[in-house]
């Protein structure tokens, strides 16, 4: 059967989600900065959208840079733990699509796309906050025709439920998909099929494939080779006596469109997590528990669906200027149980409330040190 992987990519994410939070600022420049604090725009420029890029604007650029070439941008200050409380969510959705462990069981819709797995856990890998890839191989059955359709089914589940565009890209490996996912920015899908690996790869420049650096780009310009194709025709025995073995055939297999890496979760790096709007910016305890305690009825009905515990527990409160808190609090033992899960995050919201006099217009509640469960764990343990 033909591998399939999906690489997903969420568009100019930190700014998107700035956009999406306070809808005043769409069709403006947004820039997302890493202040140092030192003076009003000293720092560098985290991410922004694609109206400031026009202007020129980019990551690392400084920021004071980046006002000169846009004075009228926006300029905010990166907020990760929210980012990261949106990403989770992103991240449990796509988890979703990919293909499970041996010994899935599964219920196919008519087309073999609308799956409904349960079992072991997906065979997805997150690379950063705003991508991953996902291997659907099973679910397509190989196909890219279903891989496609899958791969706009992605997209509109994120739209629906988060109102954030991604780009996504379907190859035969993580490097084609992964470059793939780059060709049509913003909000595009772009498939790579087995067949076209060399036309798509061929006329690139060095520079755009995954995994090369600048270093090694330029050590290849050197000896005349411009292009990815170049590359893939150039000797091997030249690669591997200029870079050394490893690098060497890397290169060349890389150049070729060949990657037998796996897709592979980092472990311990997961966490899950649930965000939603009040309706209405409020600081009563008695109007935010009821949406706490719905956030948590889905944290712990996807903790179970994949026998997991947790340690780790994060409030996530934004108010109704848009300033973002967090708290979090790690327990003693890990645990699966609703009411821990529910009276650990009501102490913290106390404990924020009494600390703040601010209305809350969202809240999140995030788990982490995630394990899989090694017997029943009771409140009595507690």
């Amino acid at each position: 059967m033909q591998r399939v992987v999906i690489h997903v990519d969420m568009d100019s994410f930190y700014a998107a989600i700035e956009e999406r939070e306070n809808p005043d600022l769409r069709g403006k420049a947004v820039v997302v900065c890493m202040f140092s604090g030192r003076s009003e725009l000293s720092g560098s420029v985290s991410t922004c959208n694609y109206v400031a890029r026009e202007y020129g604007i980019k990551s690392g650029m400084p920021c004071s840079m980046a006002k000169k070439l846009n004075p009228a941008a926006v300029f905010l200050p990166v907020r990760k733990a929210f980012y990261k409380t949106v990403s989770d969510e992103i991240m449990e959705l796509l988890r979703e699509y990919a293909d499970r462990g041996n010994d899935t069981k599964s219920s196919n819709g008519s087309n073999g796309v609308n799956a409904i797995y349960s079992g072991p856990a997906p065979i997805f890998e997150q690379v950063s906050i705003d991508e991953a890839f996902l291997e659907v191989t099973e679910r397509t059955g190989g196909d890219f025709e279903e891989a496609l359709e899958l791969g706009m089914q992605i997209k509109d589940e994120i739209l629906e439920k988060e109102r954030l565009t991604c780009s996504v890209g379907i190859g035969p490996n993580k490097l084609i998909a992964k470059m793939a996912s780059s060709v049509q920015k913003p909000d595009g899908i772009t498939p790579v099929r087995p067949g076209d690996v060399s036309a798509f790869l061929g006329p690139l420049k060095l520079t755009k494939l995954w995994g090369l650096g600048g270093v090694t780009a330029e050590k290849l310009q050197e000896r005349g080779i411009e292009t990815i194709g170049e590359l893939a025709a150039h000797d091997v025995m030249e690669l591997i006596s200029a870079f050394g073995k490893k690098r060497g055939v890397w290169l060349k297999q890389a150049a070729a469109g060949i990657d037998e890496s796996p897709v592979r979760d980092k472990e311990g790096s997961e966490q899950i997590g649930r965000i939603a709007t009040l309706p209405e910016d409020t600081r009563n305890s008695e109007l935010i528990y009821p949406l706490v305690d719905r956030l948590i009825e889905d944290l712990i009905a996807k903790l179970d669906a994949r026998a997991l515990t947790f340690r780790v527990v994060t409030l996530t409160a934004i108010n109704s200027g848009f300033r973002m808190h967090t708290k979090s609090r790690t327990l003693s033992h890990a645990a699966s149980d609703r009411e821990v899960l529910r009276q650990t995050a009501r102490e913290i919201l106390e404990v924020f409330l009494e600390e703040n006099k601010e209305e809350l217009r969202r809240i999140g509640v995030r788990v982490g040190g995630l394990q899989k469960k090694k017997g029943q764990t009771s409140l009595f343990d507690y």
